[in-house]
Order: C-alpha cells, then sequence, then structure tokens
C-alpha cells in the first residue's frame, strides 16, 4: 500500500494594494463556512492576519497537487470577498503589528508566553505521511531527523522581518525557535519512551497540552501519521509537492531502514540545531551542514544527498522523474527567499515584492 500524504499550509492575509498583513481571518473564514458543504478545509490560526487549509491525504501526487491549487485558489476568492489577498509568505515583508486570534486557547497563549506568542505571525507548512503504527512512526522519526535541515532550506521562505532584510533566508525558523518545545529532539527510541517525554513536557505546566510540543517532527495526536513540522509554507505551490513528495520518500526509506534493522544515526540535538540554524541562515545559497559527514557542503551537493538517499522510495513510487524535474526547477530559479529578494532588488519595494508573490502563490 502507497503511503498517504496531506498537507497543512499556513496563509498570510494582506491588503491587495499595499501588501500590508490584515486581520481579516474572521471574515474569510465565515464566507468559507458559508459554502462549505462538510468540514471546512480552513482553520483560524494563532493570528487574524493568518488562514490555514489542511488538504485530504492523498496517495497520489499528482492528486496532492490539484488540491494545494485548489485550496490556495479557494482561500484567494474567500479573500477578496474580504478586501484581501492571501499569500503564501512564511514571513511579512513590511512591518506589522499582529492581532491575537478569538478563542480561549489563543488568549491563555498570549498571557503565558507574552511577546514570543505576540511576535508568532509566522507561516509554515506541515506534511503528515501515515505510518502503519506508533513503534513504526517513533523509528522514522529517529531516522529523518538528520535531513529536517535540508528540507528547511529547500523550503525557506522568509528573508524579511519588519521591513527588514534579516539575513537568513527562514526567519520563520528563528522565530518559531523561541517556543519552548520547538526544534530538534533527541533519540526516542521507542512509542513508549516518546509518550513519557511528551507527558513529562506537559507535566511541567509550561505547555498548555501535547498539542503543543512543536518538535520539528512528531507523531501526529489526531492522525496515524508523522508529522513533518520544520518547512516555511512554500511560495510556489509546486515547491510544496516537491516537498511532500521527498518526505514521503524518507518516511518509506526510514521505515525500511527500521524493518531491516539499521540503527538511527546518533546524532545530538545540539549539532541538529546547529544544522537547522545554517539552514534557515543559507537556505540553497551557501553551504548547508551534510547530514552525513556534518560538515560543511554546497547546498546543491547536499540536496543531491537528499536525493540519492531517498532514489529507491521515489522509484518504487513512480515519483523519481518528477521530483528530478522539480528539484532542477528550484536549483535554477531559488526558494521562495531567493525570490523575493531578486524581486524587491528589480521593483526597490516590498509592497511590489509582496504582490508578485501574491501572483505566484496561485501558480
Amino acid at each position: 500500500m502507497m503511503r498517504t500524504v496531506g498537507v497543512e499550509e499556513e496563509l498570510l492575509l494582506v491588503d491587495a494594494e499595499s501588501g500590508e498583513a490584515q486581520a481579516l481571518s474572521a471574515a474569510v473564514l465565515e464566507s468559507a463556512e458559508r459554502e462549505a458543504s462538510g468540514d471546512s478545509v480552513f482553520e483560524s490560526e494563532l493570528h487574524r492576519q493568518q488562514l490555514e487549509f489542511a488538504t485530504h491525504p492523498c496517495a497520489d501526487m499528482g492528486e496532492l497537487a490539484a488540491s494545494v491549487h485548489r485550496w490556495r485558489a479557494e482561500a484567494q476568492r474567500h479573500a477578496a470577498r474580504a478586501g484581501a489577498s492571501v499569500v503564501a509568505l512564511a514571513t511579512s515583508p513590511l512591518p506589522v503589528s499582529p492581532t491575537i486570534g478569538a478563542g480561549e486557547r489563543y488568549r491563555w497563549m498570549a498571557e503565558r508566553y507574552g511577546l514570543t506568542a505576540q511576535e508568532q505571525l509566522t507561516c509554515g507548512c506541515h506534511i503528515h505521511v501515515s505510518v502503519s503504527s506508533e513503534e513504526e512512526g517513533v523509528a522514522v522519526l529517529d531516522r529523518v531527523r538528520c535531513w529536517l535541515p535540508v528540507l528547511l532550506a529547500l523550503s525557506a521562505n522568509s528573508p524579511f522581518w519588519q521591513g527588514q532584510d534579516t539575513k537568513y533566508a527562514s526567519y520563520r525558523n528563528r522565530v518559531w525557535g523561541r517556543w519552548p518545545s520547538a526544534g530538534p529532539v533527541d533519540l526516542h527510541l521507542s512509542a513508549e519512551r516518546y509518550h513519557a517525554q511528551v507527558r513529562a513536557m506537559v507535566g511541567t505546566g509550561v505547555l498548555r497540552d501535547e498539542g503543543m510540543v512543536y518538535f520539528d517532527a512528531r507523531l501526529s495526536h489526531r492522525y496515524p501519521t508523522v508529522e513533518i513540522r520544520i518547512a516555511d509554507v512554500c511560495l510556489d505551490p509546486d515547491d510544496t509537492v516537491l516537498l511532500a513528495t521527498l518526505v514521503r520518500a524518507l518516511v518509506e526509506t526510514s521505515a525500511g531502514e527500521w524493518r531491516a534493522g539499521e540503527p538511527p544515526a546518533g546524532v545530538s540535538a545540539a549539532l541538529l540545531r546547529v544544522a537547522s540554524w545554517q539552514a534557515a541562515r543559507a537556505g540553497m545559497e551557501d553551504r548547508l551542514v551534510h547530514p552525513r559527514t556534518l560538515l560543511p557542503e554546497p547546498a546543491p551537493d547536499v540536496l543531491r544527498a537528499l536525493l540519492e538517499h531517498v532514489r529507491d522510495a521515489l522509484e518504487d513510487s513512480g515519483d523519481l522523474a518528477a521530483v528530478e524535474k522539480a528539484l532542477a526547477a528550484v536549483e535554477r530559479r531559488g526558494n521562495g527567499a531567493r525570490v523575493q529578494r531578486e524581486v524587491l532588488a528589480r521593483t526597490g519595494s516590498l509592497s511590489a515584492t509582496v504582490a508578485e508573490c501574491v501572483r505566484i502563490t496561485g501558480g
């Protein structure tokens, strides 16, 4: 059986003219819910300047691509009714004063975490891949962890923050890392130990519940999936599909290693944190920490190492040719961070940059 994949994307709501983030999620959700037959795919997020959608699980990547395009277009249609646009940017390029969303949970977070919560206007992409059991899921988490910084570099799409170039490709990753539970973790080794760690973290009272365990990759507390959470939301919808395809292949490869009795690499969380910092800083424009050697190597070489690592899984699923083509396209035009910087260099305007990104978001 082919593993299914689902995608959650967080989008930024912006003024169609100025490009400034707009606190209009309630109006957009109301528009979407009026038309929804059954459960809506759209949800609110921590800030009112955000909108999230989730695809249904798909075994075929062409079906997933159609779903991502469809829900981005639907989000844009509902946003337009509120006088706004949606854009797949992981941070707002223009200055913004984020507004915490309605609801008791969000109020609790605002009170508990103060400025950390207030400043968390960031948009990510979460990839869910089905697993047969929690033991398989934890085995996968232990084996994908070294490759997660490469996915961050590939998806990096947040170079600007409060009107400034941060010098990072993914400043979202740096902001997200302020949460007490965010980032890489050490090996779990069993489902029992994984859950014991989660219980202990929640038991401290620092976290409200297990939904606030923001590991870079975790067992979903709602679905029978592993959830890869490290990525920025991708500017181009084709890159979202590429990311999801690579993640599924990583999961399949890792599960195969576990079944074959191959132990996970014993890289510490401290080293993975350094690798993630480098990926957030460099994106695809400089060197990354190679997952096998833990030495700096050119980003294209590290991407090719990822491709070789999952090649057999991609061949088995019939996705290899599509991934090779998509990776070549990203290497040619760059990730979202590079595209944003190139548009700003060409136009001299962050507003024009957002406008161009609105166009790209729709594919």
